[in-house]
């Protein structure tokens, strides 16, 4: 099946009428459709295939026990009325990619395996790459079940509701012992390969990044018989504090967004009594970061203190600064420049993924693909189908000279 069939026959899973956008949340009917997919890819090819005790499934060609082995992959899942590529387009590719080195002949001298993470990006139960977490044991199985979506639904009872068994998953290290690289193929989130007007290009780090819960909590009361002078209205300094993450960010050349909400009660004629902003931010370094988020702290504690409102902030999740391993991203550089010896641009980036949550376990490396507006996490995202199959063929080229001889 080639890139253009398989690419045809994933789009419409989870895809929303109204918007335009995917909502493939971990553990729902969606989730499943993509997960059938991915089998069926997987068998199709007479590969290798398993689900781990975290939910993650596998493709393997040749013997992965025999360690050593080359992953390639991403996932599958995806934000609120997200779009098509982002996570898909390195699952896609991954299968595109074995599919040509069969095609070349290749003979393998190490196993290659193709992966789809589970709920990459948190978007139901909120914390962001929890399959990739869990093996790595970033996250332990305790807090994972803690987990819970906006209708109450736990991370275990949803695992369970699939048929997957939440008391089995924890660290992987058997798992891990047999990768000995991980190249994650990814559509750019920006416009860095647009501006230089190249196809493909090879990540060097990923910023460091979290997210914060902001807990605003005033009184309740009538929107048209309380006077301005007698309100403790939670809504003022939640937006002084949107407006102080801004100028935050742009201050030290970093990222700061108020994407997500809670209001109660949530009613048009009532002051709320809570308003709940979750913030994400992210900076080229760990300094900036954190000045970052303490000047948005600060702000906001100013400002609830000046309506009579009280302030709870509680870290969701957080992750360090990653640099790629350098001699695989090296490697994967002089692999795509090839004879010709053609410029590979190396480039960091803001986005959190699986190969950044690997990384401090096994060598990981990522590749970009251009994005020509920049736009992700949006219907709007897009990328060329020419710039796509380029992507397929770097990722095939790296997969020769890591695994073939």
């Amino acid at each position: 099946m080639s890139f253009h069939e398989m690419w045809a026959e994933l789009l419409p899973v989870g895809r929303s009428a109204a918007s335009g956008g995917y909502r493939r949340f971990a553990w729902t009917g969606a989730d499943t459709d993509c997960r059938a997919w991915f089998r069926q890819q997987a068998e199709g090819r007479g590969l290798a295939y398993e689900v781990d005790r975290n939910g993650n499934q596998w493709a393997w060609q040749g013997d992965p026990a025999a360690g050593d082995a080359v992953v390639t992959g991403s996932h599958l899942d995806s934000v609120p009325d997200g779009g098509a590529f982002d996570g898909p387009l390195g699952v896609v590719s991954a299968f595109a990619a074995l599919d040509a080195l069969r095609e070349r002949g290749a003979r393998f001298t190490r196993p290659v395996g193709i992966v789809n993470f589970g709920d990459e990006e948190g978007a139901r139960f909120g914390l962001a790459c929890v399959g990739s977490r869990l093996t790595a044991g970033a996250v332990t199985p305790e807090q994972a079940h803690r987990l819970t979506d906006a209708d109450g639904v736990t991370l275990r009872r949803a695992m369970e509701a699939a048929g997957h068994d939440p008391d089995a998953i924890g660290p992987d290290p058997e798992r891990l012992a047999r990768i000995g690289a991980f190249v994650e193929l990814h559509v750019e989130q920006g416009r860095a390969l647009d501006l230089s007007g190249d196809r493909v290009g090879v990540a060097s780090a990923i910023w460091p990044h979290g997210r914060w819960r902001f807990d605003f909590r005033g009184e309740a009361n009538h929107a048209g018989t309380t006077a301005l002078a007698d309100r403790r209205d939670p809504m003022l300094p939640y937006a002084e504090t949107v407006l102080a993450a801004r100028r935050e960010a742009r201050l030290a050349g970093a990222v700061a967004t108020f994407g997500k909400i809670g209001v109660e009660p949530n009613g048009v004629n009532a002051v709320p009594s809570l308003v709940r902003g979750w913030l994400d931010s992210r900076a080229p370094g760990q300094d900036g970061l954190d000045a970052v988020v303490t000047g948005i702290e600060k702000a906001a504690r100013e400002h609830a203190a000046a309506h009579g409102v009280d302030l709870d902030v509680v870290r969701e999740s957080f992750t360090p600064v990653v640099e790629f391993d350098h001699a695989l991203r090296d490697e994967l550089v002089r692999l795509l420049g090839g004879a010709a010896e053609r410029s590979v641009p190396v480039l960091g980036t803001g986005a959190g993924h699986d190969a950044g949550i690997l990384a401090g376990r096994v060598p990981t490396a990522m590749l970009f693909v251009r994005n020509p507006t920049g736009v992700s996490h949006s219907p709007a995202e897009h990328a060329a189908e020419d710039d796509c199959l380029a992507g397929v063929d770097a990722l095939t080229d790296a997969l020769e000279g890591l695994a073939c001889t």
